[in-house]
């Protein structure tokens, strides 16, 4: 409300988890380390149609798409998205279900949950490396998804 002086409690972007069936076992486990995640969005496409002699076009909803999530991290020796990735490679069907999960400022107080279904990378970018540079080496994985849903409390 305009002028009530009661103000939202704003979140950082940096508080997140990320969780992806079958990555270190069966169920779905934390897996850490990211830097960031990026493109979880969905469309809906907008369909027009006519009615009659009506000179007004009506829109109606269509058919929604999910955009692909991009994930950045750390390169590690871990190699348990490498192996996700190399089974697409290879021509195994391996989709899996993942939730992002955003934290209150404390770190651990859950403020919202997205799910995620039917995901497999797309996408793999291997770090640039550079030798005169000081930074980290940062590996990417595109998920390309089936839906997206934000759990509702």
């Amino acid at each position: 409300m305009a002028g009530s002086g009661v103000t939202e409690e704003l979140f950082g972007n940096y508080n997140f988890l990320l969780e992806i069936g079958g990555i270190t076992g069966d169920s779905k486990t934390i897996v850490g380390g990211f830097k960031s995640m990026s493109g979880m969005s969905s469309e809906t496409e907008v369909v027009e149609f006519k009615q009659g002699n009506d000179k007004v076009v009506r829109k109606k909803p269509g058919r929604t798409t999910y955009s692909n999530i991009t994930l950045a991290r750390g390169y590690t020796a871990t190699d348990d998205l490498a192996k996700w990735r190399k089974n697409i490679e290879d021509g195994v069907i391996d989709r899996r279900a993942g939730t992002i999960t955003v934290l209150d400022n404390d770190g651990s107080t859950v403020v919202a949950e997205f799910n995620f279904f039917e995901a497999w990378p797309c996408k793999w970018i291997v770090p640039e490396m550079d030798s005169t540079q000081s930074g980290m080496a940062v590996e990417q994985i595109e998920l390309t998804v089936e839906r997206v849903e934000r759990v509702m409390k």
